[in-house]
């Protein structure tokens, strides 16, 4: 058994039993090892960006990691965007990088390159292996690095002749351990500032914005008169109806800084500190007032069920009594559309337990009130910031999760740095429903031109701002791909359209023109 077969059945023990691929020459043994090992699904993606945010999105559905096949120093730099925004979310990725063979490396042939500093940056741990007797044993390390809460990215370097020489045989997975307990000293600051009542805001994240999560954190405001908010952007918020409801930190510093103007008090669930998306000339980048007092009650690698849930009982709150969001439809808007009617057709037709990969950036910014009152889903959302992240998520969410439906709601501009992710959809017939925001410019920079203060946009940025001149043509594109596809531009011709799409099996594209 030579190693990358070793590697390969490491793997398939471990509990990794997809791998999103974009493999190479150096990789071929380990295709080969994949073509040969059962219990391993294998997903090709057109471009390493798919294959990266692809594992994104399974971890964040499954809490379990796939493998990635990239090939040697560029290809996993074609993944890097996505990897960071996956670094971001805390999602557990493997990924497999194939090296040249050892003594090649001395000849710095074209692709050589320094492929651990060129991972580092996105990866909580790296190998490069030295001899194909140690490659299972890596492999099953980084199986458990990977799998450690609250998900980390192992990167895993294998080459050439480590995968073709005789290897070990598989290695088995260390056991996890439990997650940490939040110590009894911080569930009791906790419950002391939560004693002052208004002022006190919990902020959560993370396992806090899952549904028990949720409904624990409300029953905690409700006893005590705190308030409940979530950060501006979260791996997967679970929320609609029955579920308790949670706003987000808005994106704009001056709506962030109005919401938290009076919190005296913070208690932070998993969630870092609110602070600005970007620095700008004259607004803040921390977004709470000064002197606001900041209380951890759990880190992401902690487990904040069980501190809710004691921090539940040292207040004396009762997780029936938690307020949930009711039922509710926003009346059907009608004719030309506009962000705020998107947002009604939205709260609409979102299905029971759908997943809504969310990378809607400007158009989207107030989908979330009218959505509030759909039947239960979850809400996925950009962590890292790197656009392109929509589509490629939404592959590994379908992937993950095949028997629900996932809406991908995304920019046109964003959508152009993964477009590759609709073919995937279409081999592996992924239940997907693709919206895309045509409104054929990069929208939010012409917000932050001004914000930035760098005055009004003259006719050369004004170029650089807009993709027209060709207008993009995503139904063309999405046919080509082999996903089929419509064009609307009406309220009403939204709402058939995306029936449609996710009445019918595999994926659809709609192209909405704003």
């Amino acid at each position: 058994m030579n190693g990358a077969e070793s590697l390969v059945r490491t793997l398939v023990n471990g509990g990794v039993n997809v791998c999103f691929t974009n493999p190479g020459t150096s990789e071929m043994h380990f295709v080969a090892a994949l073509d040969k090992v059962d219990g391993m699904r294998c997903v090709l993606a057109l471009f390493e960006g798919v294959v990266t945010g692809a594992a994104d999105g399974y971890w964040r559905m499954k809490g379990t990691p796939a493998a990635t096949l990239l090939h040697l120093g560029p290809g996993l730099g074609n993944g890097l965007a996505n990897l960071h925004n996956a670094k971001k979310a805390n999602s557990g990725v493997v990924n497999i990088v194939g090296e040249h063979a050892t003594h090649h490396i001395q000849y710095d042939a074209p692709l050589t390159a320094d492929i651990e500093g060129i991972a580092w940056p996105v990866s909580h741990w790296v190998r490069t292996s030295t001899d194909a007797k140690v490659v299972a044993q890596d492999g099953a390390e980084a199986i458990y690095v990977a799998s450690m809460a609250p998900g980390r990215i192992a990167s895993l370097i294998l080459p050439g002749d480590t995968a073709w020489n005789e290897g070990s045989g598989p290695e088995v997975v260390p056991a996890l351990a439990p997650r940490a307990k939040a110590s009894e000293e911080a569930i009791q600051h906790a419950a002391r500032l939560l004693e002052k009542g208004e002022g006190t805001m919990l902020l959560l994240t993370g396992e806090g914005v899952k549904e028990r999560g949720l409904a624990l954190a409300g029953a905690i405001a409700q006893k005590t008169g705190a308030r409940i908010l979530a950060q501006g952007s979260n791996a997967c918020l679970q929320r609609g109806a029955g579920r308790v409801p949670v706003d987000r930190v808005p994106f704009p510093v001056p709506q962030a800084v109005e919401m938290l103007a009076d919190v005296q008090r913070m208690i932070l669930v998993e969630a870092r500190p609110p602070v600005a998306f970007f620095g700008y000339p004259d607004r803040p980048s921390v977004l709470t007032q000064d002197g606001c007092e900041l209380h951890r009650l759990t880190e992401l690698s902690e487990d904040s069920i069980d501190a809710l849930e004691r921090l539940a009982d040292a207040v004396g709150a009762k997780i029936e009594d938690a307020p949930v969001q009711q039922p509710f439809a926003p009346e059907m808007p009608t004719g030309a559309l506009d962000p705020a009617k998107i947002a009604a057709v939205l709260g609409n037709v979102i299905p029971e337990n759908a997943i809504v990969v969310d990378e809607s950036v400007t158009t989207g910014r107030n989908f979330y009130p009218l959505t509030a009152g759909a039947p239960p889903h979850d809400w996925l959302q950009n962590m890292g910031g790197s656009i392109g992240y929509g589509m490629p998520v939404a592959v590994g969410a379908g992937v993950a999760c095949p028997d629900r439906k996932v809406l991908a709601l995304v920019g046109d501009g964003s959508g152009m740095y993964t477009v590759q992710a609709l073919w995937t959809m279409a081999r592996e017939n992924l239940d997907i429903t693709v919206v895309i925001w045509a409104n054929r410019t990069y929208q939010i920079l012409k917000g932050e031109f001004n914000n930035v203060g760098a005055g009004n946009p003259g006719i050369k940025a004004k170029d650089m701002l807009d993709i027209d001149r060709p207008d993009l043509g995503w139904v063309e594109m999405a046919r080509g791909m082999g996903v089929p596809s419509a064009r609307i531009d009406t309220c009403e011709g939204l709402m058939a359209e995306i029936q449609r799409g996710l009445a019918a099996p595999g994926p659809y594209l709609i192209e909405v023109v704003l």
